[in-house]
């Protein structure tokens, strides 16, 4: 094992972060092995999203699914509500068909190599490299954001990202152990979200100081270097919330694919695919507009509001929790429900 490696597992004996799907240094020393479910859940819900945003809803997820079994037999609607606010949906829609394949092909139980891991619906490269790491203890080279930052301090690599990311795959892949290789993985994850943090890292604290050559040369500040975004554009649109007499909202299912598929929301257009015309007949009201940044766009959707008791063209009335609206349908929501309330 490299010095390097063997310093930063010292440094995360003593200061792992506390996380509900992990299994605690002394806890994997003492025997305890890592569910294989709850590690993949946790990265499913990881990507583009903060440990602080995930905690409640991987708690809520596990109380009510608790095994990989039981979420591949969970309706996709009820799903998509408990994912409702974490954004990128795609991800929970392959959250379902992994659980299945799982379920269905395996027995229920997380394959044990990278490659076959990888085989399976929604798992990419470094999802792979997570649960064969944490999982099970496989020497697989993990590499996020965090890990990038730290290999590019580390090894003071000036080559902007995306470009660099081969390289620093290949450098943070020379420093992986073969002894605890899940616990190292995990460590140098926790390093780059509490000491080498993008800006104003605490290198007087860092395990790794004397290794490193950014802080030899006091470049740690301006690494890792990023090529510049394009600026997304800005897409105009409408959302049409209609209320029923009765309290009841004008709501449909999107569409398994594309932007908030397989989520419950209002009818709109302008901003996706979706049909250009009220789904309604009624007297609408502008209220106002609400914006949402997607990943490769920015929406201003004008919202537009109804009492009615007509029936739609498509779609369809219910009672609605707000809680299992997608984060852009919950802001007209809450623009649009104290101008509607029910007569």
């Amino acid at each position: 094992m490299r010095d390097e490696a063997a310093a930063l597992l010292n440094w995360y004996d003593a200061h792992a972060r506390e996380m509900p799907w992990r299994v605690s240094p002394e806890d994997r020393a003492a025997g305890q092995r890592p569910d294989p479910y709850r590690i993949w859940l946790s990265e499913v819900m990881l990507q583009q999203t903060t440990v602080a945003a995930v905690r409640a809803y991987f708690l809520r997820f596990t109380n009510r699914w608790p095994s990989v079994t039981a979420l591949a037999c969970a309706r996709d609607e009820e799903v998509m509500a408990e994912w409702a606010g974490l954004g990128y949906y795609a991800r929970a829609r392959n959250l379902l068909k992994c659980a299945r394949a799982v379920a269905h092909d395996h027995a229920g139980q997380f394959p044990g190599t990278y490659d076959a891991l990888k085989a399976l619906p929604g798992i990419g490269p470094y999802t792979a490299a997570a649960i064969a790491s944490i999982a099970f203890d496989l020497p697989a080279t993990v590499v996020d954001g965090n890990v990038e930052r730290v290999m590019a301090r580390l090894f003071n690599l000036h080559t902007p990202l995306p470009e660099a990311r081969p390289a620093l795959t290949a450098l943070a892949t020379t420093l992986t152990p073969t002894e605890r290789p899940g616990d190292y993985a995990q460590a140098v994850m926790d390093l780059g979200a509490t000491i080498c943090t993008p800006r104003n890292p605490a290198c007087g604290l860092c395990p790794l100081q004397r290794f490193c050559a950014a802080h030899a040369n006091d470049t740690q500040a301006t690494l890792p270097r990023k090529s510049p975004k394009p600026e997304k554009p800005t897409r105009n649109g409408t959302l049409w919330l209609a209320r029923h007499r009765d309290g009841r909202w004008l709501v449909e299912q999107r569409g398994p694919k594309g932007l908030l598929g397989g989520m419950l929301g209002f009818p709109g257009t302008g901003w996706d695919s979706a049909p250009n015309h009220p789904p309604i007949t009624a007297n609408w009201q502008d209220i106002g507009e609400i914006r949402h940044s997607f990943t490769h766009f920015h929406a201003i959707l004008t919202v537009l509001t109804a009492t009615t008791a007509a029936p739609p063209e498509h779609g369809m009335f219910q009672l609605l929790n707000p809680d299992d609206l997608p984060t852009l349908m919950r802001k007209a929501y809450n623009l649009a429900s104290p101008a509607l309330l029910p007569c």
